[in-house]
C-alpha cells in the first residue's frame, strides 16, 4: 500500500517516537524519511496486514544475533513502523569483508527449524509485497518445495505468467530436490530478502541490512540472493564468509537452485522477463549448468 499523505506519515513519526516531524522525503512506495524537529531523521514505513509486525520481528531477531548491523526499531503499531535512519555511504573492501563475516555469524546463530518465523513474527508474512508463509518443516528440501517453490509456481500459472509447460519444468526441480540440495545442514538464521538493495553501505563504515523477511532456512539462500542482482565486491564478501564458515562442496553449482524462489516472487509481482528467467534457471538446475 502506497502512502502519499505526508500528514499521516508525520503523525505516525510523532506518535511512535514522541518527537515531532517537520518534513518528509519519499524513499519509494510506503517508505519515507522523516526529518525531526531536532534535525535528526527516522524512517517511517507503512505496510499491509501483518507486514509491519513481520518486519519488526525480523529486525529484532537479526539484531539478537549481535553480529550484523540492522536499523533499530524505534516504535511500531499495527500499520506503521519507525526505524533509525542509516546514513548511506559508498561500498568499500573493508565493508565487504565485514559483511561476509557478519553473514557467517548471523547464519551460525541458527533457527529452531526450516521455515521457522522469528519470535513474535507471524506465520503469514511477506517478502516485498508478496505473501510468504513461515511454516516449519523437518528438512530443507521438503520445506523449500512445499512453502517456497510450489505455491509461487501455482500462483504464476493462475495469473498466466507461467504456462502449464513452464510449470512442468519447475516441478521437475521439486521432484529432484533431495538430490539437488547438497549435504544436509542445520537451519540458519536468514535475512531472507538479501538482494543488493537491502544492503546499505553506511557512511559509518559497516554494511547495514534492511527490509528483512527473516526465517529459518539454508544459508546458501542469502548468498545466492546477493548474487542474483549483483552486489559490490561480492567475491570479497564470499571469501570473508568462507574464512569464518566454509560452504559445503558444490555450493556454486547450487546458487541457481536457491535463486528460483526470488525469481518466482518477481514473476508473480512484476511478470515481464522474470517468468522466462525462472524457467531458464530451472532448466540449468536440472542439467547441472550454473
Amino acid at each position: 500500500m502506497t502512502v502519499t499523505d505526508d500528514s499521516a506519515v508525520l503523525a505516525a513519526a510523532g506518535r511512535l517516537t514522541g518527537h515531532a516531524g517537520v518534513r518528509t522525503v519519499p524513499l519509494g512506495g510506503a517508505v519515507h524519511r522523516v526529518v525531526l524537529a531536532d534535525g535528526g531523521s527516522v524512517v517511517v514505513k507503512h505496510g499491509p496486514d501483518g507486514a509491519v509486525t513481520a518486519e519488526a520481528a525480523s529486525l529484532r531477531w537479526l539484531a539478537d544475533a549481535h553480529v550484523v548491523p540492522v536499523p533499530t526499531v524505534l516504535g511500531e503499531d499495527a500499520d506503521w513502523m519507525v526505524l533509525a535512519w542509516v546514513e548511506p555511504g559508498a561500498p568499500s573492501t573493508r565493508a565487504a569483508d565485514g559483511l561476509g563475516r557478519a553473514l557467517a555469524g548471523l547464519h551460525a546463530a541458527g533457527a529452531p527449524a526450516f521455515g521457522q518465523a522469528p519470535p513474535g513474527g507471524p506465520v503469514d508474512a511477506w517478502i516485498g509485497m508478496a505473501a510468504m508463509v513461515n511454516e516449519p518443516a523437518p528438512s530443507w528440501p521438503e520445506w523449500y518445495a512445499e512453502y517456497r517453490l510450489a505455491p509461487y509456481i501455482e500462483r504464476c500459472v493462475r495469473a498466466g505468467s507461467l504456462t502449464v509447460g513452464d510449470a512442468v519444468v519447475l516441478e521437475g526441480v521439486i521432484e529432484r530436490l533431495p538430490e539437488l540440495a547438497g549435504p544436509a545442514e542445520p537451519p540458519a538464521r536468514l535475512h531472507g530478502d538479501l538482494w543488493r538493495g537491502n544492503v546499505v553501505w553506511s557512511a559509518a563504515g559497516p554494511a547495514v541490512l534492511v527490509d528483512p523477511a527473516a526465517h529459518g532456512g539454508h544459508r546458501e539462500t542469502d548468498l545466492a540472493m546477493l548474487a542474483l542482482f549483483g552486489c559490490p565486491d561480492l567475491e570479497r564478501v564470499l571469501a570473508a564468509y568462507q574464512e569464518v564458515a566454509p560452504l559445503a562442496e558444490g555450493w556454486r553449482r547450487r546458487v541457481t537452485l536457491h535463486q528460483l524462489f526470488p525469481l518466482l516472487v518477481h514473476a508473480e509481482l512484476f511478470g515481464g522477463v522474470y517468468p522466462a528467467q525462472a524457467v531458464a534457471a530451472a532448466r540449468r538446475v536440472l542439467t547441472g549448468h550454473r
